[in-house]
C-alpha cells in the first residue's frame, strides 16, 4: 500500500509514530508532504521547524516533554548570544537543532533545492520514508494582528507564535507566495499513486491550509478524495497543542470535530474523532457526507498513535 500523509505540527508527529509503524510491520511505502510556510530565517540560517518535526519524530529523536526539539538537548550556543546581546533569541535554537539548520542552509547555498536538502537531512537520520516539503518556493504564513494599543499589522507566524506568544488578537491569515508557488517534484505523483491519503491531526488553518493553498495540491487531492481520510485535532472542542482555537474562527470554522472536518470539505472519504465527541459523528455523517469512526485520539504514546492510524486507515476499507 502506497501511504501519503500531510502533514505539520506537533499532532502530526505524534501521529506519524503509529503511521510509521503500521507502515513498517504491513509493508507499506510511506510519503510526507509537510506544510513549509512556518519556515524562517534565524541567525542567518533557513530553519525549516515542521519538516525538522516530522524528522525528529520519525527519528525518535525527538523532545517528547516540549514537543519541539530535540531529545537531551542544550542550549549553549543560544545561552552565548543572549548574554552578549549579539542575536535575537526569542526563536529557542538548541545546539543539537542547531547541526540540522547548518546542515540545511549549507546544502541550499550550494544550490540544492529544498526538496533535495530535505532528503539529505532524512538519511542522516536513517529515515527509510520519502519526506518532501509541500513547494520549493517561498511560501510565508503572515497573520494580521491587533496588538494591545490597537495597532493592526502583519506579523510572520513565528512571530505571533513563539515570539507574542499567540497573545495578540489576530484578524487574518494569508499564504504570502502560494498562488505563485509550485508542488515541490514528486508532491502531485505521490497524491495521484496513493492508495491512501491521510491528512494528520493537524491545525487546519495554518498547518494543513497553506499545502493546500499551493496550486494544484487540493485538485490532486480531491481527485483522490474516495481514498483520503483524516484525523480530527479538535477534541471535545478544544485543543490539545497548538493554537488551532484561535486561528479557527478566523478561517470560519468552528473549533470542534465538525468545524475542523469542514475545512477539508469534499476532499475527504473518512473522518476521525475522538470518544468525547462522538455525538458529533451523525452530524458530521449527514452534512458532509463522509464515514466517521470514533476512537481515544488522544495519542500519549505510539500504540495509541497506531490505533488510531489503523482506524483512520480502516476507514478506507
Amino acid at each position: 500500500m502506497r501511504i501519503v500523509a500531510l502533514a505539520g505540527g506537533v499532532g502530526a508527529g505524534k501521529f506519524l509514530r503509529g503511521l510509521q509503524r503500521i507502515a513498517l510491520d504491513e509493508g507499506h511505502d510511506l510519503t510526507v508532504i509537510v506544510n513549509t510556510a512556518d519556515d524562517i530565517e534565524m541567525w542567518g540560517l533557513h530553519v525549516s521547524p515542521d519538516l525538522d518535526s516530522v524528522v525528529y519524530w520519525l527519528a525518535g529523536a525527538m523532545d517528547r516533554e516540549r514537543g519541539w526539539g530535540r531529545a537531551g538537548e542544550t542550549f549553549h550556543a543560544r545561552e552565548a548570544l543572549e548574554a552578549g546581546n549579539m542575536l535575537p533569541t526569542w526563536f529557542a535554537i538548541g545546539d543539537r537543532d542547531l547541526a540540522t539548520h547548518l546542515f540545511r542552509t549549507e546544502l541550499l547555498r550550494k544550490g540544492w533545492t529544498l526538496t533535495a536538502a530535505t532528503a539529505s537531512v532524512a538519511l542522516a537520520f536513517e529515515i527509510p520514508w520519502t519526506i518532501l516539503p509541500m513547494t520549493d518556493d517561498r511560501v510565508t504564513t503572515m497573520v494580521r494582528i491587533r496588538e494591545s494599543d490597537h495597532l493592526v499589522h502583519d506579523v510572520h507566524f513565528q512571530d505571533y507564535w513563539v515570539r507574542r506568544r499567540a497573545e495578540p488578537e489576530v484578524r487574518a491569515v494569508r499564504f504570502e507566495g502560494a498562488v505563485r508557488a509550485r508542488p515541490a517534484p514528486g508532491v502531485l505523483d505521490a497524491i495521484g499513486g496513493a492508495d491512501a491519503v491521510v491528512i494528520c491531526p493537524s491545525n487546519p488553518v495554518v498547518s494543513i491550509g497553506p499545502i493546500l493553498a499551493v496550486p494544484r495540491v487540493r485538485d490532486a487531492l480531491w481527485q483522490r478524495r474516495d481514498r483520503a481520510v483524516g484525523i480530527s485535532p479538535i477534541v471535545g472542542g478544544a485543543v490539545l497543542a497548538g493554537m488551532a482555537d484561535r486561528l479557527m474562527p478566523v478561517a470560519g470554522l468552528e473549533v470542534s470535530a465538525l468545524g475542523a472536518a469542514t475545512a477539508y470539505e469534499g476532499l475527504l472519504a473518512g473522518w476521525v474523532i475522538d470518544e468525547a465527541d462522538g455525538d458529533l459523528a451523525p452530524k458530521i455523517e449527514e452534512r458532509l457526507g463522509i464515514r466517521v469512526a470514533v476512537t481515544e485520539t488522544v495519542m500519549s504514546d505510539d500504540e495509541v498513535a497506531a490505533a488510531v492510524a489503523r482506524t483512520a486507515l480502516d476507514l478506507l476499507g
